[in-house]
């Protein structure tokens, strides 16, 4: 027989188990401290259980950790540093269902810029973590062959390179960087130009439609062609800090993958690629007029644009590859397929990641 306290009890809807999230963050790029106060307590008032706090480390970028925190069963994790921790983090979380804050903390914080989340924002998307939305957002995945003959496989988010834009990265000095930012890549730029050769590539982009339900491309067959170049950059989204537009039109939404085939000719060339990339992308295609204007002017040799779901790029002499900016050595190959919605990103409550960002944001990233 039971009593009237008992009764009631079982009467109660019973309450499943209490959910975790997990944080991991870049100590070198972010505020340790603050932010692990700030998670926990987000977490404490959605009724969330401590949330783990997990460093990364030269040995682990964040991989290993974010697999730990996975096969402990959390219901979401966040992320905050530069933007080969998000790359990192997101490699390891595709495809788990389980959804990705990304709180913005390092140089560029490029995804969170293409997907229009407050750079300065933490508590927004932090909250976002507990009680906000979600998004099916797409993710690539590169595939390297090594000059020695072995593949390596690695996800991104934002961009792969192959040529001056990886030999740039590979020459920005850390210490300008912690400093200036973004601007760092400047003083890269500069002094990858002064010995920067072309370099000839065969190349195929895959263009056939991914199918219902289905995230990941499968090659075809594809014409080869061939070009010199002085860099390929196969492109996830394409919005740079300053409000520079790299790739007209590019999402993380769209299930494509962008490529973009650099080969200026001469040094004059390399101002029809800015003109290109910065005036034509990032000012007059904004406007009707604008649009108008680089219609009437005609194709632009220095930078060609191309779209599908798949594309790859060999080469017979061993270039430098970098994947959302970090540099991942050299490559004699490299493949690059797009995931469609396969990556769960967890954004505040009624936030539009079509939204163009706000002006203020724009203007700072420019400083």
């Amino acid at each position: 027989m039971t009593t009237p306290d008992q009764e009631a009890a079982l009467a109660q809807p019973s309450r499943g188990p209490s959910k975790r999230a997990a944080l991991v963050f870049n100590p070198v790029k972010v505020d340790g401290p603050a932010l692990c106060a700030l998670v926990e307590r987000h977490s404490a008032e959605a009724g969330w259980e401590p949330p783990l706090l997990l460093e990364t480390s030269v040995d682990d970028p964040g991989q290993a950790t974010t697999r730990e925190a996975l096969a402990e069963g959390v219901d979401a994790m966040l992320v905050a540093g530069g933007d080969g921790t998000v790359r990192s983090v997101s490699e390891a979380v595709r495809g788990s269902g389980v959804p990705l804050a990304i709180i913005p903390g390092g140089t560029g914080n490029l995804l969170a810029r293409n997907l229009r989340l407050p750079l300065d924002g933490q508590d927004q998307v932090v909250a976002g973590a507990f009680d906000g939305d979600t998004v099916d957002v797409d993710i690539c995945v590169a595939s390297l062959r090594r000059p020695e003959g072995h593949v390596e496989e690695h996800a991104f988010v934002v961009m792969a390179g192959m040529g001056l834009d990886a030999a740039m990265i590979a020459n920005t000095r850390p210490e300008l960087k912690k400093s200036v930012g973004w601007v760092a890549y400047v003083d890269g730029a500069a002094r990858s130009l002064a010995g920067a050769e072309p370099f000839r590539i065969m190349y195929e982009v895959v263009k056939n439609p991914l199918r219902r339900g289905q995230t990941e491309a499968i090659p075809t067959a594809a014409r080869l062609h061939s070009a010199k170049v002085q860099s390929i950059l196969f492109a996830n989204c394409g919005e740079l800090p300053g409000g520079i537009s790299l790739i007209p039109d590019g999402s993380v939404l769209d299930g494509e993958l962008d490529v973009a085939i650099m080969q200026p000719s001469g040094p004059l060339g390399w101002l029809g690629v800015w003109r290109k990339v910065w005036w034509d992308n990032s000012v007059l295609r904004r406007t009707r007029r604008g649009r108008a204007i680089i219609e009437r002017r005609g194709r632009d040799a220095s930078v060609r644009y191309l779209r599908g779901i798949a594309a790859e790029a060999a080469t017979p002499i061993p270039q430098s590859v970098q994947l959302d900016g970090d540099e991942f050595g050299e490559a004699t190959r490299i493949s690059c397929r797009i995931e469609k919605g396969n990556l769960l990103v967890a954004v505040p409550k009624g936030h539009d990641v079509r939204a163009k960002q706000p002006k203020a944001d724009v203007q700072r990233a420019g400083r």
